[in-house]
């Protein structure tokens, strides 16, 4: 979903997002992650420049901003799987609430880091942007296959493979 109605979120609704994310499981129960909520439409503008395709950013009601210890660091090597299933959890937990999103890969984390004041030993590698679908881009309004997702039967085997 990368296309967003002009409708504000509420905070209730953002909450409930969130704790998807801080409830997610992590190796070691580490919970890596740091979250930043950002609101403003023209923070959101500027961090949709943080990556080639970040451009969805800037049209979200709000965005979600990963960060997490340097992710490059050797006792760290769950971080990055650690961080995507809070992002699921997430995106899941806002689906239940009507509410479409985007991941963004975070190249420019640098520029991140200096927007949003985030230490220099944090990484910043991921953004979900999250709002209510555009009625044009809302998959619901489309019949199933066109959604670009293969079907239950294409995907799963049942006891082996044939």
């Amino acid at each position: 979903m990368r296309q967003f109605a002009d409708r504000a979120v509420g905070r209730d609704d953002i909450e409930r997002i969130l704790h998807a994310g801080r409830l997610s499981g992590s190796a070691k129960n580490s919970q890596p992650w740091q979250f930043i909520v950002v609101t403003d439409r023209e923070m959101l503008r500027r961090l949709s420049e943080c990556g080639p395709w970040c451009g969805h950013l800037a049209g979200a009601a709000f965005a979600v901003v990963l960060t997490a210890d340097d992710l490059r660091d050797p006792p760290s090597l769950s971080r990055p799987f650690d961080l995507g299933r809070a992002a699921q959890n997430m995106i899941l937990a806002a689906w239940e609430l009507g509410i479409g999103s985007c991941m963004a890969t975070i190249y420019e984390m640098d520029l991140a880091r200096s927007l949003l004041n985030i230490p220099a030993e944090r990484a910043v590698p991921w953004a979900i942007s999250f709002g209510y679908p555009a009625p044009e881009a809302d998959p619901r309004n489309r019949p199933p296959r066109r959604s670009g997702r293969k079907s239950l039967d294409e995907v799963v085997r049942w006891e082996k493979w044939e």
